[in-house]
C-alpha cells in the first residue's frame, strides 16, 4: 500500500495526514503517551479542526518495547488478538527519564528517546547504554489516510463509503538488511519488496505464502513484531528507499521493535512474547513416506512400497496417508474409505507390527463437504461457518459445497476434537493439517461475534493447529504431538512442526524452497520440512537425488508428490548402482540416522532459544558478518554444521564459509575462511562442513531407524577443539543425560561416564567408514 507518488506528490485518491510534531508527553504506569497533532501548533487557533495521532510507548519486557498509533480511539478492538506471552508476562518497572535531548522510555536493554525539539517529531530507538542506534520514527513518518480522499470533513461522519489507514515509517539504514516475514520465497532480504501479509494457497513461486507472520529481523539487532492479525501491508524501501512502511486499515496499528543486540537474542524474547516451539519427539525426525496426494493406499500398495524401500536398505520411520484416504467428494469427514481400509484399526496395527513403519499420520483439513459423513451432524449443530443472512457458508472451491469449521464455537472445538480422537483409537499417532489459507472475510458472520472476520483471516492457522495439537499432546503426551502444517502465522511455532507447501519439480523450486525454510526460520519456527523432489511435476532423477540431500538435511524429511510417487525406484527404472536413486536415498537416510545424538540436542537447545535448528541461516550464527546477511542457497543445521544444497545436475556448487576453520565431513579436509568455494560433487556428496571447536557425536554405522540409545556405541568426533568445546546428550524420550567436555588439556573428554557400550573417540574429524562419497569430490 502505497501513500504517495514520488516523494512531492500524494497517490492518487488519497488523503495523508501526519503527526507533525510532539505537543504533549504523559507519563503512564507503563511508559508514555505522546499527542500528535497533523499540523504544528503555534497558536490556540491551530489546535482546531486539526486531527490528532496518539502515540503511546509502553515497556512490557527487558529489550521489548510497544508503540501503538490511534487516531480514533472509540473504534472498537474486535478480536481475535494474538497470545502474547503464553508463557507468563514477567513482572517489569520501565524507567522514564527526562534530559536536555527528550523524554527517554527505558526497558532494560533498549530505549526509546522523544526528540525534545519545539514543533518537531521524532523518536529514536536505541540501546539502553548509547552504544547503538537502532531505529527511528522521523518527520511525517507516524500518519493516517483515507481513500477516496474526503473534499469535505463532514463526510467522515459516515465512513461507510471510506477506508481508513494507520501507517508508520521505520529509518532503515544504510546497508540495512530486512528478513522474515514468514515462509516466502522470494529474495532473502526483502529490502525494496512490496509484501502483503494475507494467507493463500499460492504455491511456492510467487508472492503469495502459506504462512505469514508478522515479524521481521533486521540485520541491525533489532526485530519489529506488528500486533495485529489482519491484513498488513508492507513497503520495505519500496515507496521511500530509506524506511519500512507498515500499514493497516484500521483506526489503530501496535508493533513491537525487539532488541538483541544478536539475532539469536532478538528470536529469544520474541519467542518470550509469541511462544517458544514444543519439542518434537525423535520419531518425528526419521524419513516420512506417502504414496502421493492422487495415489491408492489400499494395504497391498502401501506395503509393497515399504517393502521395496527396506529392500533397498532404506527404513521408514512414518508412514502418511494422504487425501484419499477418505472418499471422494468426502473430505474431511474423517472416515476411512471402506473398499481400501475394511478394517482400518487393523490394518494400521499390522502395518505397525511389520516392522516396516513405527508410527502413522493421517491428512485433514478444516474443510467439511457436504458428501461427507460429517457435514450434516456439523450443520444442524451449528459448527460451521454462517453467512450474514443465517445460510451456511459454503463453496465448490476444493470440495463440493464444503463448508468451514467455526472454531470460535466451543462446541464445535469439541466435536472437532471427537473427531480426532476417532482417528487416534484406530491408531493415528499424527496429523497433517492441510490448508487453513482459504478462510473468507465476506458475508460471514462467526460464532463469536466479536469476531473480525479480516482478523480471522490469518488467525484461523493458529486455532487450527491449536485445536488438533492439544488433542495429539491430551492422548499422546505434551512432548510426543507432532503435525505436519500448512498455514501458519504468529505465534503457530508453538505446534511444531510445518513443511514448504506445494513447489514444483524443478532445481528452481528446490531454491524457491530453502529460502522458505530460511526466513520462516527467522521467525522463531524450530522445525521445517518440504516435498523431497518437489510435489507437483515429475522429477527427473538428477533433480530427485540433489533434492533427497537437501531434504534430509531438514529438521524434518517427507517424500510427497501430487500425481506421481515418490519412492525412488519410480524415478530411474531402479537403477541400482551406486549413483542411483535407492542408492542415494539409503545413503542420506543413513547419515541423517548417524546425525541424530546431535540433532536430539540441537532440537532441545533450538526449542529453549526459540531458533530454528534447520534451516538455520547463516547470520544467525555469524551476525558479524556482512556475507552471512545474503546467503540464501545454503544453511546451517544447529550451530556446528554448515551445508549448501546443490542445483546443478553436474555437481557444481559456490558457497561461504564464514570465519574460521572447516572441516569437510566427507574428506576430513579443512578449509579456512572467510571466503567463497566452488566444488563438484556426486549425489552422494554436497558441501556439509563442521564448524572448528566442534564436538559432534555420531550414532554407530548401520543403526536404521531414528529411535535408538543415542550415548550406545557412539562415536566423538572432534574437529580442531578447544578447552571447554562441549555436545549435551539426551535419550531419545528428549531427556537430558549429560554434557560432554573437552578438559583443560584439550584432549581428555568429561562426562564419557555418560557413554555405552563400545564409544570411540576421533581426533581429527571423523573416522571414514565409507570413502565412496569422498572420491566424487572434486574441489574447482
Amino acid at each position: 500500500m502505497k501513500f504517495r507518488d514520488g516523494m512531492w506528490m500524494v497517490a492518487e485518491g488519497m488523503r495523508v495526514e501526519y503527526a507533525e510534531e510532539v505537543y504533549d508527553i504523559t507519563e503512564t504506569d507503563k511508559g508514555l503517551s505522546l499527542l500528535c497533532p497533523s499540523r504544528k501548533i503555534r497558536s490556540r487557533g491551530d489546535t482546531l479542526n486539526t486531527s490528532t495521532l496518539t502515540i503511546d510507548l509502553e515497556a512490557p519486557h527487558d529489550g521489548i518495547i510497544s508503540v501503538e498509533t490511534t487516531h480514533w480511539a472509540g473504534a472498537a478492538r474486535k478480536g481475535p488478538h494474538f497470545d502474547l506471552f503464553p508463557g507468563g508476562q514477567p513482572k517489569f518497572e520501565p524507567k522514564v527519564l527526562k534530559g536536555d535531548k527528550g523524554t527517554t522510555l527505558s526497558s532494560g536493554s533498549l530505549s526509546a528517546t522523544v526528540s525534545s525539539e519545539e514543533h518537531n517529531f521524532g523518536i529514536q530507538f536505541h540501546s539502553s547504554d548509547g552504544s547503538k542506534v537502532l531505529t527511528s520514527l522521523a518527520s511525517r513518518s507516524v500518519g493516517l489516510a483515507y481513500n477516496p480522499a474526503p473534499s469535505n470533513p463532514l463526510q467522515t461522519g459516515d465512513m461507510r463509503d471510506f477506508k481508513h489507514y494507520i501507517f508508520t515509517q521505520t529509518n532503515l539504514g544504510v546497508g540495512e538488511s530486512v528478513h522474515g516475514l514468514g515462509e516466502r520465497f522470494g529474495a532473502f532480504n526483502k529490502v525494496g519488496q512490496s509484501i502483503s501479509l494475507w494467507n493463500a494457497d499460492g504455491g511456492t513461486s510467487s508472492d503469495q505464502a502459506y504462512k505469514n507472520v508478522s515479524f521481521w529481523l533486521s540485520s541491525r539487532g533489532y526485530g519489529i513484531f506488528i500486533d495485529t492479525p489482519g491484513r498488513v501491508e508492507l513497503e520495505i524501501g519500496s515507496e521511500r528507499c530509506c524506511r519500512a512502511q507498515t500499514s493497516v486499515e484500521g483506526q489503530r496499528l501496535k508493533w513491537y521493535i525487539i532488541y538483541g543486540p544478536t539475532p539469536k537474542e532478538v528470536l529469544y524474547r520474541y519467542s518470550i512474547l509469541t511462544g517458544r516451539p514444543n519439542k518434537v519427539p525423535s520419531w518425528s525426525y526419521g524419513l516420512w513416506l506417502t504414496t502421493s496426494f492422487t495415489t491408492n493406499y489400499d494395504e497391498a500398495t502401501v506395503n509393497s512400497f515399504l517393502e521395496g524401500m527396506k529392500e533397498r536398505d532404506t527404513q521408514v520411520d512414518v508412514f502418511h496417508y494422504d487425501c484419499f484416504w477418505m472418499k471422494g467428494f468426502r473430505w474431511t469427514d474423517f472416515v476411512f474409505d471402506s473398499e481400501k481400509f475394511p478394517d482400518p484399526k487393523a490394518q494400521i496395527a499390522r502395518l505397525k507390527s511389520s516392522g516396516l513403519v513405527s508410527k502413522v499420520c493421517v491428512w485433514i483439513n478444516p474443510y467439511i463437504a457436504q458428501h461427507g459423513a460429517a457435514f450434516k451432524e456439523a450443520a444442524e449443530k451449528g459448527y460451521l461457518v454462517k453467512r450474514k443472512n443465517g445460510d451456511i457458508w459454503q463453496w465448490d472451491l476444493w470440495q463440493a459445497g464444503m463448508g468451514l469449521v467455526d472454531f470460535t464455537n466451543p462446541e464445535a472445538v469439541t466435536w472437532y476434537t471427537d473427531c480426532l480422537n476417532e482417528l487416534f483409537d484406530k491408531g493415528v499417532d499424527c496429523i497433517k493439517t492441510d490448508f487453513g489459507e482459504r478462510v473468507p472475510t465476506l458475508d460471514v458472520e462467526w460464532f463469536d461475534k466479536e469476531i473480525d472476520p479480516h482478523k480471522m483471516h490469518n488467525f484461523y492457522a493458529f486455532l487450527y493447529n491449536k485445536i488438533v495439537y492439544e488433542a495429539l499432546q491430551k492422548r499422546y503426551g505434551d512432548e510426543e504431538a507432532v503435525l505436519f502444517a500448512r498455514a501458519a502465522c504468529a505465534g503457530t511455532q508453538r505446534f511444531p512442526l510445518v513443511w514448504g507447501g506445494d513447489c514444483e519439480s524443478t532445481p528452481e523450486a528446490m531454491a524457491e524452497s530453502v529460502r522458505g525454510g530460511l526466513g520462516l526460520g527467522l521467525c522463531g519456527f524450530s522445525f521445517w520440512s518440504n516435498d523431497i523432489g518437489g510435489f507437483e511435476g515429475y522429477p527427473a532423477p538428477w533433480i530427485y537425488k540433489r533434492w533427497v540431500a537437501f531434504g534430509l538435511l531438514c529438521s524434518h524429511s517427507r517424500l510427497h508428490g501430487s500425481s506421481s510417487y515418490r519412492v525412488p525406484w519410480t524415478i530411474d527404472g531402479d537403477d541400482r548402482s551406486n549413483e542411483g536413486c535407492s542408492r542415494t536415498l539409503s545413503r542420506w537416510t543413513a547419515l541423517k540416522t548417524r546425525l541424530m545424538p546431535y540433532l536430539i540436542a540441537q532440537g532441545s537447545r533450538a526449542v529453549e532459544q526459540g531458533v530454528p535448528l534447520s534451516l538455520r541461516a547463516t547470520c544467525l550464527e555469524f551476525p558479524e558478518d556482512p556475507t552471512a546477511w545474503y546467503l540464501d542457497r545454503q544453511f546451517m543445521i544447529g550451530e556446528s554444521l554448515l551445508a549448501a544444497p546443490i542445483f546443478d545436475e553436474a555437481g557444481e556448487v559456490e558457497f561461504y564459509l564464514p570465519k574460521g576453520r572447516w572441516t569437510c565431513f566427507f574428506t576430513n579436509r579443512v578449509r579456512e575462511g572467510p571466503g567463497w568455494f566452488r566444488e563438484r560433487h556426486g549425489f552422494g556428496s554436497l558441501p556439509l562442513y563442521v564448524r572448528e571447536n566442534t564436538l559432534l557425536v555420531l550414532g554407530k554405522p548401520g543403526i536404521r531407524g531414528a529411535v535408538y540409545d543415542y550415548a550406545a556405541d557412539v562415536e566423538v568426533c572432534l574437529y580442531q577443539v578447544k578447552e571447554g568445546a562441549s555436545a549435551d546428550l539426551l535419550d531419545s524420550s528428549g531427556k537430558a543425560l549429560g554434557t560432554l567436555k573437552i578438559a583443560a588439556d584439550g584432549s581428555a573428554l568429561e562426562g564419557a561416564e555418560f557413554l555405552k557400550g563400545e564409544w570411540t573417540k576421533s581426533n581429527d574429524g571423523r573416522k571414514m567408514e565409507d570413502e565412496s562419497p569422498s572420491k566424487t569430490i572434486e574441489w574447482l
